[in-house]
């Protein structure tokens, strides 16, 4: 179809009085688009901003806000940061049957009643955290924690037989918790602490050890996690932890070949 579209055109003072007073038309050629053949245009980053929406049997919409740090750990088992109240919907579609928590401090109680009221069991091992004093390296203060335990003479590790500054990762803890993470009868199970990097990092990592991870991808995946405040600590843990003494993992477990 043609879209006659009038305009006036405007002139300089010489033009305009040689002008005959005519009036100027333009005629414009105008498509006409089949919008049924049109492709919808591709989602921006804005479309993905918003939660994850989950209907409920009473119709009323639920946000599924995702735990801090979150992610899939192999088969039935998740890691993350310690769950708040605004995650409890998002736990409630992992239909979990265990959580074990590596934080010392006492489970708070809309927490509890949230595991009493969806049939999860709670195994606490308590570690204490401990933070990189601000400034220093890793490699630093490794260093100075290292001295000053031999000058204490406070903790020898059963796997070496020099001084570790492994005091606020307790070798028996780990294993008991790693007990707990092999069985399957836990799972599905999440892993949590406070923020999901450190203690939950060691544990994963001494399972990694388990399923024949080299050292290298067993440290890569810990620093995904830590990022910038990865510990020289932790992964010297990791790597002295003897997993002799554990069974076979049982084989619903991915990478448990050999």
């Amino acid at each position: 179809m043609k879209l006659i579209e009038k305009t006036t055109n405007k002139f300089t003072k010489a033009e305009e009085e040689e002008d005959d007073g005519s009036e100027v038309f333009q005629s414009i050629e105008v498509a006409k688009v089949d919008q049924s053949n049109v492709s919808p245009p591709p989602p921006s980053a804005d479309d993905f901003a918003t939660p994850l929406v989950e209907v409920s049997a009473a119709g009323d919409e639920l946000n599924l806000i995702p735990l801090l740090n979150f992610a899939m750990v192999d088969n039935g088992i998740f890691r993350s940061g310690f769950p708040d109240v605004s995650n409890f919907s998002f736990l409630k579609t992992l239909g979990l049957r265990s959580i074990i928590s590596l934080c010392p401090e006492a489970y708070p109680e809309n927490n509890m009643q949230f595991l009493k009221s969806n049939g999860i069991k709670l195994f606490q091992f308590g570690i204490k955290g401990y933070k990189c004093p601000p400034g220093l390296e890793n490699e630093v203060w490794l260093h100075l924690w290292n001295s000053k335990c031999q000058k204490e003479g406070s903790y020898t590790n059963t796997n070496s037989k020099t001084s570790e500054p492994f005091v606020n990762i307790p070798d028996h803890k780990i294993r008991e918790a790693l007990k707990v993470l092999l069985d399957e009868k836990n799972h599905p199970l999440l892993i949590h602490c406070n923020r999901g990097k450190h203690r939950t990092g060691c544990l994963v990592g001494c399972m990694r050890k388990l399923q024949k991870w080299c050292l290298t991808s067993i440290f890569d995946e810990y620093q995904r996690f830590a990022a910038a405040k990865a510990r020289v600590s932790d992964q010297r843990f990791m790597e002295l932890f003897d997993v002799s003494s554990f069974k076979q993992i049982p084989m619903s477990f991915s990478c448990s070949s050999s």
